[in-house]
């Protein structure tokens, strides 16, 4: 059944009513959801019991609050990149979305930007970069494993964005992207992001552009900064995000009574030898406001995005440390294992 008057879902576009074909994401809690695509005739079980997808969910719209069968509800919600990475299936590890906003904002990804990618994966980043480069922009993803290739671009026609993405099998390390100077971003999230660099700068529009390399060790990073520099590019940068949560409390304190200034305390009649008044608080007065208390234990090291552009000036940011370039770029990594012992 199609709705009048209501487009197809797509990743890109937001539509109100749950339609017949769609992926939608049934929301159980903040650490509990999952994918569904919505078919006619069809149910699904959850643990506060069955929706029928006939009934329930067709003719909805997205954001409503569905009773199931068992008297628990759940929220049907609009597919977004973000909400998609929190619950896609993993063919490989993932971006997310903390260390996807810097890449896309280093990258300098606008509607109408052409991006190519390397390796496709899950998907998370790619659906994200669709998102940041619609309507008139495109994306070339490489994937090396031709069923991770195969499905992604099955994903990307269900999810309505496939017009906007292209999709290769191949190697880019050996092969590169099949294409030359038609793109403003290059982003690699390979094994040996060093050998596809010549690629990446061949992919890269004459006039210039930017590349990402997501690498999860130092010592990767290193060798795809020597590989930066010895193909020209410049202002190499090397930046990690760490994730550090706060839980916000409201902190309510008495007020303690000082007593009075010691120039109004001081008069001819008072006794040089009177005992000093304890410091009283005030029922009524208090002071009301917020603190925020770090965790004991914070998510630790995803990876390291390196950026190079045209200035040449490296620095490496990780956590509140910074590593000059003669420490981290010419050194060795058992050299700057040490260094960052000491630190």
């Amino acid at each position: 059944m199609t709705w009048l008057g209501v487009t197809r879902m797509s990743f890109i576009e937001y539509q109100d009513i749950i339609q017949d074909g769609d992926t939608a994401i049934v929301y159980l809690g903040h650490d509990s959801m999952f994918p569904v695509t919505i078919q006619h005739g069809s149910q699904t079980q959850t643990k506060y019991g069955v929706m029928r997808h006939s009934t329930d969910l067709i003719g909805k719209k997205y954001g409503s609050k569905v009773t199931c069968s068992k008297g628990g509800w759940v929220y049907i919600l609009y597919p977004t990149p973000e909400l998609w990475t929190m619950n896609l299936p993993h063919r490989t590890q993932i971006l997310y979305s903390t260390d996807i906003s810097l890449i896309t904002m280093m990258l300098e990804l606008k509607p109408g930007s052409v991006v190519c990618e390397s390796g496709t994966g899950s998907g998370s980043l790619s659906h994200a970069i669709i998102r940041t480069v619609a309507p008139t922009g495109h994306l070339y993803t490489v994937e090396f494993h031709q069923q991770r290739a195969e499905k992604a671009m099955e994903e990307f026609r269900q999810h309505k964005v496939d017009h906007l993405v292209t999709v290769k099998n191949q190697d880019v390390c050996k092969s590169g992207f099949g294409m030359s100077h038609i793109a403003d971003a290059v982003f690699l999230d390979i094994p040996s992001p060093w050998e596809a660099i010549g690629h990446a700068k061949s992919a890269l529009k004459v006039e210039g552009g930017r590349i990402c390399s997501f690498s999860p060790c130092i010592e990767q990073v290193q060798r795809t900064c020597r590989a930066l520099e010895g193909h020209g590019f410049t202002e190499i940068n090397t930046l990690e995000i760490l994730l550090r949560v706060h839980d916000v409390r409201t902190i309510r304190l008495q007020i303690p009574d000082l007593g009075k200034p010691l120039e109004d305390q001081a008069s001819p009649a008072s006794d040089a030898n009177d005992a000093p008044k304890p410091m009283t608080y005030s029922q009524d007065a208090c002071s009301i406001f917020k603190s925020g208390v770090p965790p004991r234990e914070t998510v630790g090291h995803t990876g390291a995005s390196t950026e190079p552009e045209k200035m040449f000036q490296l620095k490496a940011h990780f956590g509140t440390w910074t590593l000059s370039s003669d420490q981290y770029f010419l050194s060795d990594p058992w050299h700057v294992r040490s260094d960052l012992a000491n630190m």
